[in-house]
């Protein structure tokens, strides 16, 4: 594998970068800031950035077939419009009494939305993972305290999942109804390398991790083999999506949380929005059909 330094591209500052999003049809790269409440979009053609307020923490956003986004706010699942800036509730996922926000997103092929909650506080075990799709919401697996993902093979018969605190990567097998089978670990990182966060998967089928305190983004093989590293100059590194005409560009998104006064002084670019390109494709972004 090899791949360009990276770069940052937007000094967005976000306290939790998160769930980068490319989307084609705008050539922009879309993302949140859960802790500054804050979702952005960036257009590397020009340059341009735009940001909305948005009422609640964001989890993640995913877009809409036609337009409009979902967005996964701590309070539920809303429709968001750029254009108005409106966030409307769609669904309420989970009781507030749990101290459950929403964390992280994604669409499969046959426009699925699968996303997980987490203990906002990141002590309990109460966070869970969810699908979305023409027969409703239905939680698939629980028992985390902070989920990240999910993402799905090329082929579709592999959805992988992480618990976070765990530094665990699991694999499900994945059914064609959306039936998750055979929970197992993937991948499991060791003490001392960071956190897993987001996944992604490239067009040969390899995971890609981001790693919260571990500065940069992991690959792994379709068995679990750690075949690649790409070092990042900030700490958090939580997700990457793949981007660009022919999505060899790599999007990575981090963060300043958790960061002493000294440190965010010595990584004055932690919470920026970071480039670098690869020689392996990723997977198109697909949208949410069931909404």
């Amino acid at each position: 594998m090899s791949a360009a330094a990276p770069v940052c591209v937007l000094r967005s500052a976000c306290e939790l970068g998160e769930g980068p999003v490319w989307r084609a049809a705008d050539k922009a790269v879309w993302f949140v800031d859960i802790k500054g409440l804050r979702i952005h979009r960036y257009e590397p053609e020009s340059g341009a950035a735009f940001s909305w307020q948005a009422p609640a923490q964001p989890g993640f956003i995913a877009p809409l077939q036609g337009s409009g986004w979902i967005a996964g706010l701590k309070t539920g699942l809303h429709r968001f419009d750029p254009a108005s800036g409106r966030f409307d509730l769609m669904a309420t996922v989970e009781d507030a009494s749990l101290g459950n926000r929403l964390n992280d997103g994604f669409v499969d092929a046959r426009g699925r939305l699968w996303f997980g909650s987490m203990h906002d506080g990141e002590t309990d075990l109460t966070g869970a993972l969810y699908r979305l799709d023409d027969r409703g919401l239905r939680r698939m697996d629980d028992g985390y305290c902070i989920t990240n993902g999910p993402a799905v093979s090329p082929d579709g018969r592999t959805l992988y999942h992480t618990d976070t605190l765990k530094r665990v990567l699991y694999a499900f097998d994945l059914a064609p109804d959306g039936g998750l089978s055979n929970k197992r670990v993937f991948a499991q990182i060791e003490e001392g390398a960071g956190y897993p966060d987001g996944p992604a998967v490239d067009a040969e089928g390899c995971v890609w991790t981001g790693l919260f305190a571990g500065w940069g983004a992991r690959r792994y093989s379709p068995k679990g083999e750690q075949i690649g590293f790409v070092r990042l100059p900030v700490a958090n590194v939580t997700k990457i999506a793949f981007g660009g005409p022919d999505l060899k560009t790599v999007y990575a998104t981090t963060a300043w949380k958790g960061l002493s006064p000294a440190e965010r002084e010595a990584q004055p670019l932690a919470g920026g929005l970071f480039r670098f390109d690869v020689d392996t494709p990723g997977l198109p972004q697909h949208d949410v059909r069931h909404a």
